[in-house]
């Protein structure tokens, strides 16, 4: 199997265990409105200020401002930032090769200069609690205006506690998102919490043996999470799926472990709105699997082909 040069990530919650949290309340603090920036890429990559945060936006050489083309937008997971995921994940590749806009935030610093999205209760908004889901939404809608974003095509994808954000955003504007994958992230331990307004197609992947954000779900700080099962389960019935689902070949996604090591089971019997529930397990892996060459272009295709009534 072709080794692809492993990119380190500070590890999400590496000092959740000792971590003191301070005092603060339980309501969200508004972020800044994302309004409109000085300035977008036309093409190529730039980064620009939006709400007083950091954005980067890729915009491929075969964009054309007259076809609406796809949104990806990338979260980085706790304590790490926007360029890290793109090392990492590489999907400015895959914008130069599938035409999508591609864009990545930088979220929020905290008092110990780590970033991180306030997502759900159990992650990650130790000292602090601004409205993200605002913000990325308000963010969508910029960069729909700037680019002419088809809104039948805008996805989410994060590592982490950039998966929490991504689910959270699912939940909460599904008017605007089409579909997300999580990688190594999970939803609200309380179902209830999460109320979808449409259906949106979810990609659900997580590593067996992840030291972080275990897969049979745990806490951080004493708040619970829920395991990638429940958090699949949740969005099956989110979704309106029935049935039990059906497993495809496994997958080869990884480069620190031997073989196809990562199951695929897949639910769209009875899905509303022709939405797709994936789960994807990586047997054996961490918290920051080594992907390999066939990871990007592989959760790319289970996004791209992914769309919804134009909005």
């Amino acid at each position: 199997m072709a080794r692809r040069g492993r990119q380190t990530l500070r590890a999400m919650v590496a000092a959740t265990a000792v971590m003191v949290m301070v005092a603060c309340g339980s309501d969200e603090t508004p972020s800044p409105p994302a309004g409109s920036p000085a300035a977008m890429p036309a093409s190529g990559t730039g980064t620009v200020e939006v709400g007083g945060r950091r954005v980067t936006v890729h915009v491929p050489a075969s964009y054309d401002p007259g076809r609406p083309a796809p949104l990806v937008v990338g979260l980085h997971g706790y304590s790490s930032d926007a360029g890290e995921l793109e090392s990492y994940l590489g999907l400015t590749a895959q914008s130069d090769k599938r035409t999508f806009v591609y864009a990545y935030p930088d979220g929020s610093a905290d008092d110990r200069g780590d970033q991180f999205w306030n997502a759900t209760d159990a992650c990650c908004a130790f000292y602090g609690k601004p409205d993200d889901s605002r913000y990325l939404s308000e963010l969508i809608a910029t960069l729909r205006r700037s680019y002419g974003i088809d809104g039948a095509r805008v996805y989410l994808i994060g590592h982490s506690n950039g998966g929490f954000m991504a689910f959270r955003m699912a939940c909460d504007h599904a008017d605007q998102v089409t579909a997300i994958v999580s990688l190594n992230g999970a939803s609200w331990n309380d179902a209830g919490r999460c109320r979808p307004s449409q259906p949106v197609s979810v990609l659900a992947i997580h590593s067996s043996t992840d030291e972080t954000v275990a897969f049979g779900g745990g806490d951080i700080n004493g708040i619970a999470y829920p395991s990638a099962a429940t958090t699949v389960t949740q969005w099956q019935g989110y979704d309106q799926c029935a049935g039990a689902g059906r497993d495809a070949p496994a997958l080869d996604l990884v480069t620190d472990l031997p073989g196809a090591e990562t199951a695929v089971r897949s639910y769209t019997q009875g899905c509303a709105g022709g939405a797709t529930v994936e789960a994807w397990t990586i047997n054996g892996g961490s918290h920051v699997p080594q992907l390999g060459p066939a990871f990007t272009p592989a959760v790319t295709d289970f996004l791209l082909s992914r769309t919804k009534a134009a909005r």
